[in-house]
């Protein structure tokens, strides 16, 4: 079932990412395929992250570990530097759940992703971290 609110904060569901992750809509901007993988993380939806990640760097298997609890999405700044080209700097937290190092913890990751548009439709390449500080 598909949660009311919007994992990414960008709104309702259905008219936010929903749109991406269950009606067949493309992302028109880097921003909204970024913000669609984040919800797709929260959901435990590997199928999107999978079709939304560029052939040239996209893992061979993905796991997503039940375990990691998303608390928030932060999009820092959002740019094209050509039609083809764009990035998003965001901070996404997150708390692991279970026993082990870190269990318990807010965690924050914050990465400045690489996209580009393939195709007519737009792919996350990869992306830099920023240190934790």
């Amino acid at each position: 079932m598909a949660p009311a609110a919007c994992p990414c904060g960008g709104g309702a569901f259905a008219r936010c990412c929903g749109r991406f992750l269950d009606a067949g809509e493309l992302p028109a901007t880097p921003e909204q395929l970024m913000r669609s993988r984040y919800s797709a993380y929260t959901l435990g939806r590997a199928d999107w992250l999978r079709d939304t990640w560029h052939a040239s760097t996209r893992p061979a298997t993905l796991d997503l570990d039940g375990s990691t609890r998303w608390l928030g999405l932060t999009v820092k700044a959002a740019a094209q530097s050509s039609p083809e080209w764009g990035t998003v700097e965001f901070i996404a937290r997150w708390r692991a759940a279970g026993p082990g190092e870190g269990a318990g913890r807010a965690h924050r990751l914050h990465e400045r992703s690489r996209f580009v548009k393939d195709g007519g439709r737009w792919f996350y390449v990869d992306g830099d971290l920023f240190e934790q500080g």
